[in-house]
């Protein structure tokens, strides 16, 4: 199956043969949100999620826009704080006070009093909110400060590819910042456990395999792993011998197939 998604190994670039790509190439960021934007939203144009809100019920209350930010975490009260700070007075400021009584609640109660407190009008105010400029240059800007820019710096510090930084950029943002075995830097922590990564000698597919891998067992534990679920995009890819993510790049994540022919145009 991976052959036939992704393509076959003796179809890919011979990477060794030529310098390796520089990670910090918007491109490769490019990419990586391209490949999360699948997982989270269903689509590669990651530039339309703005304005997405819905309970999932998946235990965190509303999640919404580019990464999924949830009532229930705090990292949407985060998000609002920032438009805010842009934009005082926009359609989401009042109800921070309903976000900052959410994230003092014990966990468990937090999706109920997110109803609670914000319905009914928090999801269409939100949605009007998302053709605001600046609403969606504080998800970006929230988006990179808080899950791309600490995966970037990690990758860099183990040394790994476009593909190595897709898989940080797509666990930092569904298993959130920290270092508990739960989070992005307790995965990462746990693989180079089991693997060494470039950086110390290891072997990259190897070590980003056993990322995939500790990710995979954190989903398990919380009841959201699906069989082929966002893991199959790395894997898949992994599988291809793909490590610098070029075209053309083909995946599939819950079942649906998706193609990037040529680089993208950073955005």
């Amino acid at each position: 199956m991976f052959e036939r998604l992704w393509g076959r190994k003796d179809q890919q670039v011979n990477t060794e043969t030529q310098s390796r790509a520089d990670i910090a190439n918007p491109v490769y960021k490019e990419i990586a949100l391209q490949l999360t934007s699948t997982a989270e939203n269903s689509t590669p144009d990651w530039t339309t999620s703005f304005g997405y809100i819905e309970d999932i019920d998946d235990g965190r209350g509303y999640t919404g826009g580019l990464v999924g930010w949830c009532s229930g975490t705090g990292d949407m009260l985060e998000l609002v704080r920032a438009y805010e700070s842009a934009a005082p007075g926009n359609p989401l400021a009042r109800y921070l006070p309903q976000l900052e009584q959410i994230m003092e609640a014990p966990y468990k109660e937090r999706p109920a009093l997110s109803h609670r407190l914000l319905d009914p009008g928090f999801t269409a105010d939100w949605k009007r909110a998302a053709s605001d400029p600046a609403f969606q240059l504080a998800q970006q800007a929230e988006r990179d400060r808080v899950y791309w820019q600490p995966a970037f710096e990690e990758a860099v510090r183990d040394g790994v590819g476009p593909l190595g930084l897709a898989i940080y950029y797509d666990v930092s943002v569904n298993h959130g910042p920290g270092d508990d075995d739960e989070s992005f830097g307790g995965i990462l922590a746990a693989a180079r456990k089991a693997e060494r990564p470039p950086a110390q000698g290891g072997d990259e597919s190897k070590y980003l395999a056993a990322v995939v891998k500790d990710r995979v067992k954190i989903l398990k534990a919380w009841g959201d792993y699906q069989k082929h679920g966002r893991q199959d995009i790395h894997n898949g890819l992994l599988e291809a011998g793909n490590l610098d993510l070029r075209p053309p790049i083909r995946w599939s994540v819950y079942d649906d197939p998706y193609e990037l022919g040529s680089y993208p145009q950073a955005r």
